[in-house]
């Protein structure tokens, strides 16, 4: 019974290794409040409205549709680069982080 204990322990450990490190190119960046309304088009999201929305947070719609929220410090850097820049709309990132369900922890991101 101990040996069954110590094993699951150190593989419990051993889980976190197993996350691997994803690279989106290109990829959508919005705002969380208004990310349901302009899945259709994210192309189409105003950087003027995800200013406006910064409290809610950011994130990225993959390839796939799917929509993932950035962590905090990605939150942070993304805002940060969107009130430098001077785009209208089609704003999108280079991004790289770890995926944990629907958050992207993020490691590297630029805005296109």
């Amino acid at each position: 019974m101990k040996t069954l204990a110590t094993l699951l322990a150190l593989g419990m450990l051993t889980v976190p290794a197993l996350a691997a490190t994803q690279t989106f190119k290109d990829a959508p960046v919005v705002d969380v409040d208004c990310h349901q309304k302009v899945a259709a088009d994210p192309d189409a999201h105003t950087r003027a409205c995800a200013m406006a929305c910064v409290k809610s947070g950011y994130g990225i719609f993959t390839e796939d549709k799917k929509f993932l929220r950035f962590d905090a410090e990605g939150n942070a850097e993304i805002a940060k680069q969107l009130k430098a820049s001077t785009k209208a709309d089609h704003l999108r990132v280079n991004v790289t982080g770890d995926v944990e369900g629907d958050q992207l922890k993020v490691t590297t991101i630029h805005l296109e």
